[in-house]
């Protein structure tokens, strides 16, 4: 899809695109070279699925005619703190973060309102303070994702292990309250391992040897994010139990993020499924708000025009929650949950150059 720019357009009351409720007069400031200069704080660089984003948003903020800078806070929300005080001396006119701890940066999103530096937050939503938009998926659907497709391969019946993000994250929180909620209700016979990790694959791949050990019956895996990707693919061939789908001894492993590995894994057999996490258009829908609130456009809950929904989640928050599939090897439907192939050529980690 063409992004769109900042011009104003008449929306029909009945239409199903996005609706814009109100346009502003006047140009944006712009920086020496006529573009709005804009700020991104990239949360880390030590996982592919960051590593994507960071490579596709100084293209989007060429596609939308913005001037970039960037930071990387790696995962320090002190970092973050500092990293802010700097675009705004830098005079950013809009600014989009992705806080891992989502509590503690509601001061400098309040330093951030009062300076009249509009925030877009992306992948996380924070838990307190205002954001213009924030630009993420609906990650207890996550939860739910895996959940179905593991009840479904377990038939309702066995053990599984959660290795849980860090649960200072409403993604961590979303996914792991999505996916015991979904359990308990709808595959009771289930018995789940939650291990908390914070995000550390050694500390994934500790816990997860440990489980196997003490329960070699465990049948499947729920990897939160694909920072648990090496560790666990190493513990089940150490334990021998790197097999193909169709032997007995084989445990089905969901993972979260859709990044080209976890595609090719699937393919070889490796582990069964993922929901893919759509790094490119975070960073385009991050830039895509941020000029839009440099240009005085104001958003309402609905449908979009980039089949994703906007959602009031508190007085004065907006979500826009795009897309996220689940993705398997047979593309089939999993307790009323359909997928794509691993191979979709529509998935962001199957066109990476």
């Amino acid at each position: 899809m063409r992004l769109r720019t900042a011009l104003c357009t008449a929306v029909s009351a009945t239409s199903a695109l996005l609706l814009i409720s109100a346009c502003g007069g006047g140009s944006a400031s712009t920086s020496a070279g006529g573009a709005p200069l804009v700020g991104v704080d990239y949360p880390r660089s030590d996982t592919d699925f960051w590593n994507s984003y960071i490579k596709y948003t100084p293209e989007y903020a060429k596609e939308l005619g913005l001037s970039l800078k960037t930071t990387n806070s790696q995962n320090d929300v002190a970092k973050l703190t500092a990293n802010a005080q700097t675009f705004i001396s830098q005079g950013v006119k809009g600014l989009a973060m992705a806080p891992q701890d989502t509590a503690a940066i509601a001061p400098t999103l309040a330093q951030l309102e009062a300076k009249k530096i509009p925030v877009v937050t992306v992948d996380t939503r924070p838990d307190a303070g205002k954001v213009f938009m924030v630009v993420r998926a609906d990650n207890r659907a996550y939860g739910e994702k895996a959940c179905q497709y593991l009840g479904t391969k377990l038939g309702g019946k066995g053990k599984v292990v959660m290795l849980e993000g860090g649960l200072d994250s409403i993604n961590g929180r979303d996914r792991t309250e999505a996916f015991n909620d979904c359990m308990k209700k709808d595959y009771p016979g289930i018995k789940v391992f939650g291990e908390a990790t914070n995000w550390d694959g050694a500390v994934a791949a500790q816990k997860l040897q440990t489980d196997l050990t003490a329960n070699p019956d465990i049948k499947g895996v729920y990897m939160e994010s694909s920072f648990a990707l090496p560790g666990t693919l190493q513990v089940l061939k150490q334990k021998g139990l790197l097999v193909d789908p169709s032997d007995k001894k084989h445990v089905f492993v969901v993972s979260n993020d859709g990044i080209p590995e976890e595609l090719r894994s699937i393919g070889e057999g490796k582990i069964d499924a993922t929901v893919s996490q759509p790094a490119d258009l975070y960073a385009k829908y991050a830039l895509y708000y941020l000029r839009a609130a440099i240009d005085g456009k104001t958003f309402k809950p609905g449908r979009t025009d980039h089949d994703s929904t906007i959602i009031q989640v508190r007085e004065g928050l907006l979500e826009d929650q795009l897309s996220a599939p689940l993705v398997t090897s047979d593309g089939g439907t999993y307790g009323g949950v359909p997928s794509l192939k691993s191979d979709d050529k529509s998935l962001w980690g199957n066109n990476l150059s």
